[in-house]
């Protein structure tokens, strides 16, 4: 007989036995009111692993009295849905209400997230998806419009440390973890609750008082929460930059160091430093794109783990320089008086005049090479203004 995983074991079976997820758990938010109500209502629980998403869609349906079907996207296909929709119309025939939670929905293509919109529109079934990834990019808009999105955030460590000890009660264990092994369990989750009872239940498989260093060896390196085509990625180069922009040395650095941790492609932190600085300091600081350049071409020749030395290098004085969003705003600035004025001629006074024709008919006329010359006409076509 195979046994349950304590994380499955713990799982909660009512919202008042939820941990975490306070902002939609209070009363008068939507889940409540769902439960309250009795009324299921199509959603997306959008939120990191481990944080309650396939545990609040069991509590939906059970509380509203709805047949539960699970579909993982990952392993299921257009059929599948073809025969849960099938067997909802059963279920509708006798006045019983369908919940399909599809886990991982954003891993189905067009074609099968189509499938659902029929009868999502005609309430044959409620939709309940569960994804990792921003909605927005990875759910078709029709059916982003017939669903509500739901944030979920990530448990704080308090609320991994209660569940925690909520498993220790119930397994009759609490005196056989140190409270400063708890807290090293919390930190290491990542606010991941899953990741926080397998550690859990592999430390007390040791058969010994589970302190930092027990709990140290049976969950070895956490590997970080980072998908480098994910939320995260975006999440991460974009706080990296906010902090270079806002000369936060000790936050630029920390960031760098969770993408170098993750894996990131160095050459697209380089590439990112090279936009940054001419975007963010320009003038004030010419030798930041020089700099910038180099760190890409050195990452490029030298790679992991040394050429470390040179992003750390470049993200320090790119934090440090001076800041200046001139170039920026010329740019802006240009590409719009473009856009407003793309087909006016070019003054002929400033166009080339290599035959004598040219010359007569005024091209060039009254220019002179010299530095810093300036024509009365001016060098923009007469309409631009």
């Amino acid at each position: 007989m195979t046994r349950v995983p304590l994380a499955e074991q713990m799982r909660p079976h009512t919202l008042d036995e939820v941990i975490g997820q306070t902002h939609l758990l209070g009363d008068a938010e939507i889940l409540r009111r769902i439960v309250r109500q009795k009324e299921p209502v199509s959603l997306i629980l959008w939120g990191p692993p481990g944080t309650g998403k396939t545990t609040l869609a069991r509590i939906i349906a059970r509380e509203v009295e709805a047949e539960f079907i699970e579909l993982s996207a990952v392993t299921s296909g257009k059929k599948d849905v073809e025969r849960v929709v099938e067997h909802a119309r059963q279920n509708w025939n006798l006045k019983l209400r369908t919940i399909l939670f599809v886990d991982e929905i954003h891993r189905f293509n067009k074609a099968q997230q189509d499938a659902f919109l029929p009868h999502v529109e005609s309430g044959l079934i409620t939709l309940i998806g569960a994804t990792t990834e921003n909605p927005s990019f990875e759910i078709i808009t029709p059916l982003l419009s017939r669903t509500r999105v739901l944030v979920l955030q990530p448990l704080g460590k308090n609320e991994v440390v209660d569940i925690l000890k909520r498993a220790l009660k119930q397994l009759k264990q609490t005196k056989n973890v140190t409270p400063k092994a708890l807290d090293y369990l919390a930190e290491l989750s990542g606010g991941d609750a899953r990741v926080a009872l397998g550690n859990l239940e592999l430390a007390l498989s040791f058969d010994e008082k589970v302190t930092p260093e027990i709990v140290k060896a049976a969950a070895q390196k956490r590997v970080p929460g980072y998908d480098k085509k994910g939320d995260m990625h975006y999440d991460v180069i974009s706080a990296f930059i906010k902090s270079m922009r806002g000369s936060d040395t000790r936050a630029t650095l920390y960031y760098l160091s969770r993408m170098i941790d993750a894996g990131e492609d160095p050459k697209f932190i380089a590439r990112r430093m090279v936009i940054f600085a001419s975007e963010d300091i320009g003038l004030a600081g010419n030798g930041a794109l020089g700099l910038a350049v180099a760190t890409f071409q050195a990452v490029e020749r030298v790679g992991l783990p040394e050429a470390a030395y040179n992003l750390y290098h470049c993200a320090t004085a790119l934090a440090r320089s001076e800041k200046s969003r001139e170039v920026t705003d010329l740019m802006t600035q240009a590409k719009a008086l473009a856009q407003k004025y793309p087909d006016s001629p070019v003054p002929l006074h400033v166009r080339n005049a290599p035959t004598k024709l040219m010359k007569d008919l005024g091209y060039g006329k009254g220019y002179k090479w010299q530095a810093d010359f300036t024509h009365e006409k001016g060098f923009l076509p007469k309409d631009v203004h």
